[in-house]
């Protein structure tokens, strides 16, 4: 019975997709996409026109009875008007196909709605944060990441993800930082191309597939720089920074295909992105030709009034407008004030028009006006989502995020058999803070605890105990984290524990909601009486693996002077206790390395590698006058790019093909690495440079390339790297793009702060 509705579901609207089809001629799906958005858009009233830019979140049970009252009724209303283009947060096939059947079906056109979701790390089945999986640098991971996520998303209904986030950025104490790739824009270029490519597929044509879904580069731009890593805060730059540093990987987004981009809550020297047509209309849209739509951020066109940059709801629409903003998402602004202002001559047209046709290019390309339930397949949704294979790709992507941050007494990897091993620390046992932030679509207390993963290797007698909360009660997404900061009355029975145990292997760090949007931190050391149970821990047993769970780097001074291994291992995801069994015991060896700087204090912030001189960087005589801090080094705890293996690594022979090259001409550099140790292992081999003379003084190193190697015990192999112009140029504040002559010093080693060196001239 069941099956001859659905078949006489998918009958009714193949025919009226035919009667539509003589009357609808955008329909037509022989002509032209570009002809196809003319004569719709043709068709369409202002207010139709209006409503395909606004955006609105879910906002009542859909399967459920039509709501009264409130927003909710206005909502519903719209969308039976056809005045809502798209809506996020519905999910599942039964909700989606509930209100795609609305628009489809009830209103006079029949545009479909482009359903959006935060797709951040994963859906059901997560991977690590995105800042742990940048520290494996593998570009196909990642990408294969991406595409698991859109696997079970789209299955589940959603076509479209507001992810990834490539923003670059040099500030800790944000919480967004878990979301994005790091420090380093050319990495981060890297991984956003390979993360739109894992949503979208590799070409246009693969959004036509029903495992794809539609990315979105965020948050445009300079969301990364909020003054004193306060969320939702200014930012002050200049153009060369703004080039050279924030664009590079959404440049790299849009290059990818990318399909949408989305503005931010930040002010950039004094206006809000939202309303910034230096952004959205002349560098996206004019110099690029980005040829997608922009979405705003949740309710960022409101906010505007908030910043003193728009004077009431009629002002913000306009601002954002004609600062080339598309879609509005959850303002309730556009679908209120913009068709009133066209007709009064206050907003033209023809904005009105581009918009439009930004969103119903990407609903075509998507294939959802030729089949609007293409992605509801409830037998699709019920095989595709959680399957062995979206946890053996997690799985690798969680393996090779862990970063190896010191193993001074070659406690790792554990032995297999004979040891007493005592396991300390709440976060070892938690199944839910390793899941992260953005996992709204996953269900609590699904991870894989690091206490379960151990548990599976038999021959070791492991010992747990708590030591101490670390965030008691209940956490969620949208409360504050209350950090436990007095209880300690558990310390004894976890230093017993470690006293009677031959390894002690502590897993501390924040918890999973304490990164992520509006988790902005000024103090970056272990939350609440986690050092201070550290400390006597090591007291009874200093034999100590420490265990790091975090979103963002961590100052952990103490700890990187007195504990013999840490191991950095985020948020992994669904499988993050296997991942972590399977490097504490060698049957995974780490190569990960960190794709942002962890700092020595709070105090250093901002820190990067590839920062400036100054004039006065080194001392050169002995007195105070120089670049310093007087109650700390300047240097790092933890270098980018840093990560050390079960095995070890030499590098030599570094050459230069030859020693002056000719503008234009390819640089080609050459070295050698050697596994000298006792173990196969990865290397993430780093190429930087810096341009000694410029016009504009240049950073004292800027990576430029890197390759992962696999390099088995006693082998050695040359790794090639070619620079160009395209990694051997910069920006101006003009934003004009020189590569100038000059001599250019050459960097190559397995981290920032460890390299072989040569240069170049360049004539």
């Amino acid at each position: 019975m069941k099956l001859n509705k659905t078949l006489t579901g998918i009958a009714t609207f193949l025919l009226m997709t035919q009667l539509n089809a003589q009357n609808k001629s955008y329909l037509d799906q022989s002509k032209p996409l570009e002809e196809r958005i003319s004569l719709l858009l043709k068709e369409m009233t202002l207010e139709e026109k209006v409503g395909q830019m606004n955006q609105y979140n879910g906002f009542w049970e859909v399967t459920g009875p039509a709501p009264k009252g409130g927003t909710a009724e206005l909502k519903y209303d719209h969308l039976k008007k056809g005045w809502v283009g798209s809506m996020l947060t519905v999910r599942g096939v039964k909700e989606v196909r509930a209100v795609q059947k609305i628009v489809v079906e009830e209103t006079r056109l029949g545009i479909p709605l482009i359903i959006g979701f935060d797709v951040i790390h994963g859906y059901k089945t997560l991977s690590p944060i995105p800042l742990a999986e940048a520290a494996s640098w593998d570009l196909e991971a990642i990408k294969k990441s991406a595409q698991v996520a859109a696997l079970e998303a789209s299955a589940s209904g959603i076509n479209w993800t507001f992810g990834p986030n490539v923003d670059v950025t040099h500030e800790a104490r944000w919480g967004r930082i878990m979301e994005g790739a790091g420090e380093d824009p050319f990495l981060g270029s890297k991984i956003a191309k390979a993360r739109v490519q894992g949503f979208q597929g590799d070409t246009k044509a693969d959004l036509l597939k029903t495992n794809t879904i539609a990315a979105t580069a965020k948050h445009f731009a300079a969301y990364g720089y909020a003054e004193a890593g306060l969320e939702y805060n200014r930012v002050e730059m200049g153009n060369a920074e703004l080039y050279n540093m924030v664009l590079p990987p959404f440049k790299a987004a849009k290059e990818a295909g990318v399909r949408s981009f989305m503005n931010g809550f930040n002010l950039l020297n004094g206006i809000p992105v939202t309303g910034s047509g230096f952004l959205q209309r002349k560098i996206l849209k004019k110099d690029w030709k980005f040829d997608g739509f922009v979405i705003t951020d949740y309710s960022s066109i409101r906010e505007m009034i908030a910043h003193g940059f728009a004077k009431d709801e009629s002002d913000a629409a306009t601002k954002a407008v004609v600062a080339g903003a598309d879609m509005d998402m959850e303002s309730y602004i556009y679908v209120a004030e913009l068709a009133k202002l066209v007709r009064e001559g206050k907003v033209k047209q023809e904005l009105i028009d581009d918009a439009v046709t930004r969103i119903l290019r990407v609903k075509f390309e998507l294939g959802l006006f030729d089949d609007p339930y293409k992605y509801l397949d409830e037998k699709r949704e019920k095989e595709s989502i959680g399957t062995k294979a979206s946890h053996e790709a997690v799985l690798d992507m969680a393996r090779k995020s862990i970063v190896l941050l010191k193993n001074d007494k070659n406690l790792l990897p554990l032995k297999k058999s004979g040891q007493k091993i005592a396991l300390i620390g709440e976060l070892a046992a938690d199944k839910n803070s390793p899941l992260g932030s953005w996992r709204i679509a996953s269900d609590d207390n699904t991870a894989v605890s690091v206490l379960e993963g151990l548990q599976k290797y038999k021959g070791n007698q492991l010992t747990y105990e708590k030591g101490a909360d670390v965030a008691p009660g209940k956490t969620t997404f949208i409360d504050e984290v209350k950090i436990n900061t007095a209880d300690t009355s558990e310390f004894e029975a976890a230093k017993t524990a470690a006293k009677n145990a031959d390894v002690v292997i502590i897993v501390l760090g924040e918890h999973g909601f304490q990164s992520g949007e509006g988790r902005s931190r000024t103090d970056l050391g272990l939350p609440g009486v986690q050092q201070e149970l550290l400390e006597e821990v090591y007291n009874v047993n200093p034999n100590i693996v420490l265990v790091l769970n975090n979103g963002r780097p961590l100052a952990i001074p103490w700890a990187a002077e007195n504990i013999p291994a840490i191991v950095e291992a985020w948020q992994l995801g669904t499988e993050t206790g296997n991942a972590v069994a399977e490097v504490l015991y060698g049957d995974y060896n780490p190569g990960g390395k960190l794709p942002v700087t962890f700092p020595r204090n709070v105090g250093q912030l901002p820190v990067y590698y590839n920062h400036y001189s100054t004039g006065r960087y080194n001392n050169t005589d002995g007195l105070v006058f120089w670049s310093h801090y007087i109650d700390s080094d300047k240097t790092p705890q933890f270098a980018f790019g840093h990560g050390l293996s079960y095995t070890t690594f030499e590098y030599s022979d570094l050459k230069i093909e030859k020693p002056e090259y000719q503008k234009g001409d390819p640089v080609k550099i050459s070295v050698k690495v050697s596994n000298t140790g006792n173990y196969d292992g990865k290397e993430i081999v780093q190429l930087y440079i810096h341009d000694v003379t410029a016009s504009l003084a240049r950073p004292v190193k800027e990576l430029k390339g890197f390759e992962n190697v696999f390099l088995r015990k006693g082998e050695t192999k040359t790794v090639n790297f070619v620079l160009t112009d395209a990694e051997l140029g910069f920006y101006t504040n003009e934003a004009q793009y020189l590569v100038e002559p000059g001599t250019f010093e050459i960097f190559v080693g397995g981290s920032s702060d460890k390299t072989l060196t040569s240069q170049f001239e360049l004539k």
